[in-house]
């Protein structure tokens, strides 16, 4: 198996080639120098269980990472703004031993990282090493992302390398993605759009990647002008505020191909963009567990709302809620299952997530319900349960927040629902118990405190009761 992060023709790698450099906010590594700096690192970090790597938006992250893949030790990526509770749970669920930071310095660190297990190593993208590692096997464990559930403390998915490889060569085939394109992107580095997509996706099919730092619509139009980028992700948030700036969007024109995931790109986000680009937009579909599944192609019909077909290796079906099979009539719905080479593992030391997820037949409970066109177009109706919240591109965990907010003296009930919001897809509105003095505002802050930022509610509402049916339990349905 050729390696996840290796280009099928490593020839390029020169000094005066780009085909393969990375940029992010403004610095830069050549293919050769990341290697030679990953190579450093790997020979730090060989022989441990697995490694955490605080994924910031940077060089050091794709050394850290890339050390991890050729050195054969399980990468553990953590949400650079994650509270010590969520950080806790990771680092100790995880099993990782050393923790991979680009500013361990006392100074600015210790406080952050008080009070964690795993030995602290400084990311150093300025070392250089020639050593060698033998291939992973084919079946180890690559990476372990953690996913909020409707309920309980994030999981980890086990996502081996041969899942990556087969899932980059698949959208490099349905995107006709090559080393003469310049990727660019904004994303996050610790979830499967940035991370696996967004960079080992670049360093595999042999693209340049052109990292904005904060994927703002100046910044995209910015790489579109200056480093010709041809390949452009966004998640629907960044999508709907470029369609907001109509220069910013007018400097995309000269793009091959803009993509979108992570949640549903409303339909006026799609034909806006397609008004000020002249580019409809590819729309993907997939999850943690199973990377990406399905999409629209480069060469297919672009069709607002759909998410495509399935790529090689992958097959979906439907079925109802007895298990039975729904058929591919582009009206009937049906909970989407999905098979095939890019699969995770399961999840970490969790038998009874694995037991509640894939089938008898090995088939992935994907909880989300569709359709499918007799020509496999897939359409995504929404979400089995009403307790994941897809905010910007992240997908929250409603229970999470709502245990967050139980952890406040003043919090006597609380249930958490996604709202529909015009730009982030849905917000997070949180509705709580809470004894008399505690105040919205001290509530958003206290979750803010303990998970990530990202998951805070963007709206308390105080109330003196939660609706509840006769057996107790919340009715979600009447809030909001």
């Amino acid at each position: 198996m050729r390696p996840v992060a290796d280009p099928p023709d490593r020839s390029s790698d020169n000094p005066g080639d780009h085909a393969g450099a990375i940029e992010i906010d403004g610095r830069s590594l050549s293919r050769a120098d990341l290697d030679a700096a990953a190579a450093a690192l790997a020979e730090r970090i060989a022989g441990a269980p697995a490694v955490a790597v605080r994924a910031t938006a940077s060089l050091e992250t794709v050394v850290a990472v890339l050390a991890g893949l050729v050195g054969g030790v399980p990468v553990v990526p953590l949400p650079p703004d994650a509270g010590p509770r969520e950080r806790d749970h990771i680092l100790g669920d995880s099993g990782a031993t050393l923790l991979l930071d680009p500013d361990p310095d006392p100074e600015h660190g210790a406080a952050r990282w008080d009070g964690v297990a795993a030995e602290i190593v400084r990311i150093d993208v300025d070392a250089r090493s020639s050593a060698r590692f033998a291939v992973p096997p084919a079946d180890a464990i690559a990476l372990i992302l953690y996913t909020s559930g409707t309920t309980g403390a994030p999981k980890g998915v086990l996502v081996p390398h041969t899942a990556i490889a087969a899932d980059v060569d698949a959208l490099a085939d349905a995107w006709a993605w090559t080393s003469e394109d310049v990727l660019v992107h904004g994303l996050p580095l610790f979830h499967v759009h940035g991370l696996v997509l967004g960079v080992l996706g670049a360093l595999r099919t042999g693209s340049r990647l052109v990292h904005t730092g904060r994927p703002t619509p100046t910044r995209y139009a910015q790489a579109a002008a200056e480093a010709g980028g041809t390949l452009f992700f966004g998640v629907p948030t960044v999508w709907g505020r470029i369609v907001e700036d109509p220069d910013s969007a007018r400097a995309l024109a000269g793009a091959r191909l803009l993509v979108s995931g992570s949640a549903p790109l409303p339909v006026p986000v799609f034909e806006r963009l397609a008004e000020l680009t002249g580019h409809r937009p590819v729309e993907r579909y997939g999850m943690t567990e199973t990377l990406i599944t399905v999409s629209t192609r480069a060469d297919g019909e672009r069709v607002p709302g759909t998410v495509g077909v399935p790529v090689a290796g992958v097959a979906t079906r439907l079925v109802d809620d007895h298990g039975r099979p729904v058929p591919h009539d582009g009206t009937s719905v049906g909970e989407l299952q999905v098979s095939g080479r890019t699969l995770s593992d399961g999840y970490l030391n969790r038998p009874d997530a694995d037991s509640a997820s894939f089938t008898a037949d090995g088939w992935f409970r994907t909880g989300d319900v569709a359709t499918i066109t007799p020509d496999g177009t897939h359409r995504i109706v929404g979400r089995a349960s009403t307790d994941l919240i897809k905010s910007g591109g992240y997908r929250i965990g409603a229970g999470e927040v709502e245990g967050a907010l139980l952890a406040h003296p003043g919090v006597r009930e609380a249930a958490v629902i996604g709202a529909p919001h015009a730009d982030l897809g849905q917000e997070v509105v949180a509705y709580v118990v809470a004894d008399a003095g505690v105040e919205a505002a001290e509530l958003t802050d206290f979750v803010a405190g303990t998970l990530s930022v990202h998951k805070r509610p963007r709206r308390v509402v105080l109330m003196t009761e939660l609706p509840r049916n006769a057996m107790g339990k919340v009715q979600k349905t009447l809030l909001g």
